[in-house]
């Protein structure tokens, strides 16, 4: 970040993608985004490089997948990920918790390899509930202690950074409402293709079906107070995981003697 400062900032990288930005809308300075950044300079084209001469081609930060286990969209940050693991195809080993993972993690005689994909479900909006970090799930020990230092680890949970490598988050819908995460079973297989941006689960609609018909939600765990109005109107990762009565809301003005 110190990098990041002394080469120009954010005013950098804002008038360097210009055209790509709505420049005319006017800010809280009075003045429009053009005017706001038309005098910062950039001071050193290695941390903040030019349009013509990117880090990578195709782009470094996150990537949107879709398919058959994320309807709605999952979330991966490329640059972070191993290249060989981009285009990957294992199969799944699921956990229901990310305690129930944290339980096995260290055992030396889990039946998992490098091309196995770790699934941890139950921690999106409704789920946990909240969402939480713990998308940045470590290895498991035995990989870790063969020199492994990367698998693909799906999850409906975040984290912030997404520094752990080949990490799909934000997957929706998640699985306490039933989305396709909460269909997966052990032993499925899972397809990534990050150039293609997409995600599916090697399992067949009418299996699907079938399993959905067995499916049922989990217990709620919140009986009342903001936990309880939490899981009943949150929304999905997709759409922001907001409240839905605050969906279109304008706010109010501050009452008198508000303290």
């Amino acid at each position: 970040m110190e990098d990041f400062c002394y080469a120009g900032g954010l005013p950098a990288v804002l008038r360097e993608l210009g055209g790509l930005l709505h420049t005319d809308h006017v800010g809280v300075t009075g003045r429009t985004l053009a005017e706001n950044v038309a005098a910062a300079d950039c001071w050193n084209t290695e941390v903040i490089r030019p349009l013509s001469d990117p880090l990578q081609p195709s782009g470094s930060g996150t990537a949107i997948l879709h398919g058959n286990l994320c309807p709605d969209g999952a979330v991966i940050k490329q640059s972070a990920a191993y290249p060989h693991l981009l285009r990957h195809r294992g199969r799944a080993m699921v956990f229901d918790s990310i305690e129930e993972y944290h339980q096995v993690a260290a055992d030396p005689d889990l039946a998992v390899d490098e091309s196995t994909v770790l699934v941890v479900r139950g921690a999106g909006p409704k789920g946990y509930p909240g969402m939480p970090e713990i998308g940045n799930l470590v290895l498991p020990t035995k990989l870790l202690e063969r020199g492994i230092t990367d698998m693909v680890r799906i999850s409906d949970a975040r984290m912030s950074g997404t520094g752990f490598g080949t990490v799909v988050l934000h997957v929706a819908p998640e699985a306490a409402v039933g989305g396709p995460l909460a269909l997966v079973r052990t032993g499925d297989w899972i397809a990534l293709n990050v150039p293609a941006r997409s995600l599916t689960l090697g399992v067949s609609d009418d299996e699907l079906a079938n399993r959905r018909a067995e499916w049922s939600p989990p217990d709620m765990t919140a009986r009342r107070g903001y936990q309880r109005l939490y899981v009943d109107h949150v929304q999905q990762a997709n759409l922001g995981a907001d409240l839905d009565f605050l969906v279109g809301a304008s706010g109010h003005d501050v009452p008198r003697d508000n303290h």
